[in-house]
């Protein structure tokens, strides 16, 4: 039997839609690079979601996985082969390598909790870091080195649509995942470890597979990264990226991943903005200052998040209507009880 569709799915189905129609109607080269932008770290920053979200795991290690997809294709496609093929391949291989060290990593640092845990996860991405700046013959350190594309993606529109497919699945699995009884269990785990382990459930298995789903998802968005540059040096491991991830998912809000998605949008675009305005204006040559205050007051008047807020003004809305019509029905009920 069919579920009856709901609004969430209509937006849903409208929104890709219109980004679908989009470059038939707008050829801007800017504005399909931005959006294509705002797909990679959308995805990347619902990764983060499974850990902060769903979990309630705070990690300043992410940028180690979104690395390890973003080496694995530039250097595959620069010393094997361009093609689509071998592209795709890195895709797999990111993925699996990061699965790997997310178990492994997982295992040694999810015994841990809130700032233990996440000082020894910025330990290993700063292993992972000194790793790709030293090994030169394969990551050539700081310089990073330049690789050529898959024929069919030199076109921006055709990447474009590819990413964005890679967005939309990677939105269902996601959904489809935090849907599950092993996505259930891990709101659980957010919300009372303790009372979960009551209950006989190993937390620490479900925190690892939350890992592992978070790391292979921040593989790809990595190897999606790097091919939009053509180019990749260390700067793909660094604190930054974590920082980026967390800040999309706060902003936009944690546990909902739309939230991500929109937070991905806002500071990708106010990134593009501010650092576009320096150019005819000095006062913005200090953008980061400026997005820094956007960053403030976006916790100021959204400390939920863009959807969450939005979620709890419907929620407020509806519970004061329905008090509303109790009310007005018990009125009624009076006037007719006395006529």
């Amino acid at each position: 039997m069919m579920k009856k569709l709901t609004w969430k799915h209509l937006s849903f189905v409208l929104m890709l839609a219109i980004l679908v129609l989009l470059p038939f109607v707008n050829d801007s080269r800017t504005l399909i690079i931005l959006l294509t932008q705002i797909f990679i770290f959308g995805i990347l920053a619902m990764s983060y979601d499974i850990l902060l979200g769903y979990t309630g795991i705070v990690s300043f290690g992410h940028a180690m996985f979104f690395g390890i997809g973003a080496y694995t294709t530039a250097v595959m496609l620069k010393q094997v082969d361009t093609t689509l093929s071998i592209f795709l391949l890195s895709i797999v291989v990111g993925m699996f390598l990061a699965g790997i060290v997310s178990f492994i990593v997982g295992l040694l640092t999810l015994r841990l909790k809130s700032h233990f845990f996440a000082m020894l996860t910025l330990a290993f991405s700063g292993l992972f870091l000194v790793v790709a700046e030293k090994w030169r013959s394969i990551t050539y350190g700081n310089d990073g080195f330049t690789f050529r594309a898959p024929e069919m993606f030199k076109d921006r529109i055709t990447f474009y649509f590819f990413v964005l497919a890679c967005l939309v699945v990677v939105f269902i699995a996601l959904y489809r995942f935090v849907q599950s009884p092993t996505g259930r269990i891990l709101i659980a785990v957010r919300e009372n470890e303790q009372r979960t382990k009551s209950l006989g459930f190993q937390t620490l298995h479900y925190k690892v597979i939350a890992s592992i789903v978070a790391g292979t998802v921040a593989s790809l968005a990595g190897s999606l990264y790097a091919l939009s540059l053509r180019f990749v040096n260390t700067s793909v491991m660094t604190m930054d990226i974590t920082l980026d991830a967390l800040l999309m998912t706060i902003i936009g809000g944690v546990g909902t991943l739309a939230g991500p998605l929109l937070g991905a949008a806002v500071i990708e675009y106010a990134q593009h903005t501010l650092s576009g305005m320096a150019r005819d204006y000095p006062i913005f040559e200090r953008w980061i200052i400026f997005f820094g205050i956007l960053y403030i007051l976006a916790v100021i008047f959204f400390p939920k998040g863009i959807i969450g807020s939005i979620r709890f003004m419907i929620w407020n809305w509806r519970r004061r209507l329905k008090a509303k019509r109790k009310t007005s029905s018990a009125l009624s009920h009076e006037k007719e009880r006395f006529e």
